[in-house]
C-alpha cells in the first residue's frame, strides 16, 4: 500500500508541477508497481489524472489564467475520439498497447528535453504562431486557423486519452507553446482543464463498459490528488528547465524497462 501511495504523490506532484508529466507515468507506474494489466491500469490512472488535473484547473480559474473557451472547444472534440480509443484499446494484444505507450513516452522525453530558447519565443512573428493574444485585450485572437489548430489538438488529446489512459498534457502543453504565446502558467492551467474534461468522459466511457476501480486504485487516486495540490504549490520555486530534463530522463528509464517487462 505505501508503494501505491507513493506512486501516487510522485505522479501527482509531476503533474501540478508540470502539467503535462503525471498522466503519462501514471499507467506504467500500475503495470510496473502492482503488474496490473494495460487495461486495468487506465481507467485508474485516468481517474487519478483526471482528478488531480480538475484540482489544478480550478486553481487556475481562480487566478484568471484559464483560456476557458480554448479548453471548451478541444475538450468538445476530446470527448467525442476518446471513446473512440476506448473501443481501439480493448481490441489490441496488451503487448502492442505497451510498445505504443514505450513510444509515447520517448517522445515525450525528447519534446520535455527540448526547450525553445527565450530569444526563439521573443522573435516569434503572427505568422510563426497559429494562436495569438490580442494585445489589446489580451485574449485570444479567434482565426479560422487557431481554431482548427485547437480543435485537431483536442481531438488527437481525446483520442490518446482513450487509448492508452494518457491525459494528453505530454501532447498540449509542447504544443501550446509552439503554437500560441499564451504565457507558461496559462498554458500549464489550459492544460489542465482540457485533460480533466476529456478524462471525465473516457472515466465514464470505461465505467460504463463495466470497468470497475478496486480499494488499492481508490488509494492510488487520492495520493495522487494531494500529490497535485503539493505540485500546485511547488512549482513557482523549481527551475522549470532542470525539471524538464529530469523528467525526460525519467521517461526514457521507464520506456525501456516497459519494453523490457513486456517482451523479455
Amino acid at each position: 500500500m505505501f508503494e501505491v501511495l507513493g506512486f501516487g504523490i510522485a505522479i501527482g506532484l509531476l503533474l501540478g508541477m508540470t502539467g503535462a508529466g503525471g498522466g503519462v507515468l501514471a499507467v506504467p507506474a500500475l503495470v510496473l508497481g502492482l503488474s496490473w494489466s494495460m487495461t486495468q491500469a487506465a481507467p485508474v490512472a485516468l481517474m487519478a489524472v483526471g482528478g488531480a488535473a480538475a484540482l489544478g484547473a480550478i486553481d487556475g480559474l481562480r487566478k484568471g489564467i484559464v483560456r476557458y473557451k480554448a479548453a471548451l472547444l478541444m475538450a468538445v472534440l476530446g470527448a467525442l475520439l476518446a471513446p473512440v480509443g476506448l473501443y481501439v484499446a480493448h481490441r489490441l494484444p496488451a503487448s502492442v498497447l505497451a510498445t505504443l505507450f514505450s513510444a509515447v513516452l520517448v517522445m515525450v522525453a525528447v519534446r520535455m528535453a527540448h526547450t525553445p530558447g527565450a530569444a526563439t519565443a521573443a522573435t516569434a512573428s503572427w505568422q510563426q504562431k497559429n494562436c495569438m493574444l490580442d494585445p489589446l485585450t489580451g485574449r485570444l485572437h479567434w482565426t479560422p486557423r487557431c481554431a482548427l489548430t485547437l480543435a485537431v489538438l483536442g481531438a488527437s488529446c481525446g483520442f490518446l486519452t482513450g487509448l492508452l489512459g494518457v491525459g494528453g498534457g505530454f501532447l498540449l502543453v509542447p504544443a501550446f507553446r509552439q503554437l500560441t504565446d499564451i504565457r507558461v502558467h496559462g498554458i500549464v492551467a489550459t492544460s489542465l482543464a482540457v485533460i480533466a474534461l476529456v478524462s471525465t468522459v473516457a472515466i465514464v466511457a470505461a465505467l460504463r463498459s463495466g470497468i470497475s476501480i478496486p480499494p488499492v486504485g481508490g488509494a492510488f487516486i487520492g495520493a495522487c490528488l494531494v500529490g497535485m495540490v503539493a505540485g500546485r504549490l511547488l512549482a513557482p520555486r523549481v527551475p522549470a528547465q532542470a525539471l524538464q530534463r529530469l523528467f525526460a530522463g525519467l521517461c526514457l528509464v521507464v520506456a525501456a524497462y516497459l519494453l523490457v517487462h513486456t517482451w523479455a
